[in-house]
């Protein structure tokens, strides 16, 4: 039950950054949930092995490099999913940082909603 919030908060996520960054486009809900059900995918796999590879450039960057990465996995999706476009670079490097600031505040919540008062 929990992976399906988690699924649908990813969805609403990248919806909310297509309204919100320029030459990223989601057409419509269902585009929303398959595209995050390939982005899961691909930073399960390529994303993974990537990270792996790049390890030395995060650190040293402090983990900045790693937007990079799923900058790429975000443009790489798009060329799979109907209805979900990235059409620049720097709209996936946007649509990065942006889901990433998303997903920092959505685990906030989260966990402040788990605590007990």
């Amino acid at each position: 039950m929990r992976w399906l919030l988690h699924w649908i908060l990813n969805a609403v996520a990248l919806y909310i950054v297509s309204r919100v960054v320029q030459g990223f486009n989601v057409r419509d809900w269902l585009s929303a949930f398959i595209a995050v059900i390939v982005i899961g995918l691909l930073n399960a796999t390529l994303g993974l092995l990537l990270k792996i590879i790049t390890l030395p450039l995060g650190i040293l960057t402090f983990g900045l490099f790693f937007l990079v990465i799923n900058a790429v996995i975000l443009k790489f999706a798009s060329l799979f999913v109907p209805g979900f476009t990235v059409t620049t670079w720097t709209a996936a490097f946007l649509g990065a940082l942006a889901l990433a600031l998303l997903h920092l505040l959505i685990g906030f919540i989260g966990n402040a909603m788990k605590k007990p008062a």
